[in-house]
């Protein structure tokens, strides 16, 4: 170990600027990292918030179902019906009476039911106020404050916020929570109709359903051929909103191909400078140091090396985390931080490990003059 530091203060300039570029790799790694976990909080954090188990959609829809698929509202005496909600989810715009325009994932939920967010701050819905609304903190972020007159445009459907909950957004849109009732008339009115509620399609995105963990799936199924609804656990549902598999498939992607570059710069490293220090390698064996003691020696090089670079790579990450703030869905806890940065540091020490086979198998007769 003592020859190992020795060396890398010796050689301080090459094993700086092999250090710099493990800080890059790792840095990059957790940017791609925060970027992932941000991207899908904000594409399915509504979801992610729903105290359900299971959904059930309309069968038939492959792709975005929330979009795509109706269903009825629970039947009496399905193993859904006891511990069902409906589920309305719609992508709308809307400006308030201050002139503040707002994207907003319009979702339907009965006031007091398992999947009613409440309120944070001021008031919840109440079936007494069909026309009020609950709205993200992103909204608030965005200029829409209690007491506002959101216009739904296009149907002239005026909704007074109530109150405001969490950060939660669906296909990076803030959600905004309304009555089951309010939702049907943003799902199924046009502009200029003046059609009652109560003459709407009694018909919901999807049904949010609350099951033990010792649910019969046969029951389930059974139920499920009988509605006509499939039934999935609530992560499965997070490939229904919009473009979330696309977005992990990419993000994954380049996350993983720089696991795989990651090895192989290390191992490159190290095996060069093993090459140019194959007399020193063998001047040791030549004065009987073991293969053991020579494969500690690489390793513990490699080790502070990676070490040093990943610990400075995850500084940088979380530093890019503060100061993208909350402008671009990034979200990097500590907790993913330290699982990404000790997979980096295990897959660098991979590559690192290419080299030993050349530092055992080292002739100290090289000393000698072997090789003339």
């Amino acid at each position: 170990m003592f020859l190992a530091l020795l060396e890398l203060r010796a050689a301080r300039g090459r094993f700086l600027l092999m250090g710099s570029v493990v800080v890059l790799v790792a840095a990059l790694v957790g940017i791609v990292s925060g970027f992932t976990t941000g991207l899908g909080d904000d594409t399915v954090s509504a979801l992610r918030r729903l105290p359900a188990t299971h959904i059930a959609f309309a069968a038939g829809s492959d792709s975005d179902q929330f979009a795509r698929g109706l269903i009825d509202p629970p039947r009496p005496g399905t193993p859904q019906a006891a511990e069902a909600t409906p589920l309305g989810v719609a992508l709308t715009r809307g400006t308030t009476g201050r002139g503040v325009e707002v994207d907003l994932a319009a979702f339907g939920v009965e006031p007091g039911s398992f999947i009613d967010p409440g309120a944070d701050t001021g008031d919840r819905l109440d079936p007494a106020r069909p026309l009020g609304v609950v709205v993200s903190r992103r909204l608030v972020d965005e200029g829409v404050r209690i007491g506002d007159t959101v216009i739904v445009d296009r149907l002239g459907i005026r909704l007074t916020v109530l109150g405001t909950t969490g950060r939660s957004s669906y296909g990076h849109v803030p959600v905004a929570y309304v009555t089951a009732d309010t939702w049907r008339r943003i799902r199924f009115t046009v502009p200029g109709a003046t059609t009652a509620p109560a003459e709407l399609p009694r018909q919901y995105s999807a049904l949010a359903l609350r099951l033990p963990a010792d649910a019969d799936p046969g029951a389930l199924a059974a139920a499920d051929r009988r509605d006509g609804t499939t039934t999935v656990p609530l992560e499965e549902a997070f490939a229904a909103a919009p473009g979330y598999e696309g977005e992990r498939l990419t993000m994954t992607s380049i996350q993983s191909f720089l696991f795989l570059i990651a090895p192989l710069v290390v191992g490159a490293f190290f095996a060069v400078w093993t090459v140019q220090r194959t007399p020193e390698l063998a001047l040791l064996r030549a004065m009987g140091a073991s293969r053991r003691r020579l494969l500690g020696h690489t390793l513990a090089q490699a080790a502070v090396v990676v070490a040093a670079g990943t610990a400075a790579g995850a500084a940088l990450a979380a530093g890019v985390g503060l100061l993208v703030g909350e402008q671009v869905p990034f979200s990097l806890p500590a907790s993913t931080l330290a699982t990404t940065m000790a997979a980096v540091a295990l897959v660098g020490l991979a590559g690192s490990a290419l080299t030993l086979r050349r530092v055992t198998t080292v002739d100290p007769m090289t000393m000698l003059g072997a090789a003339r």
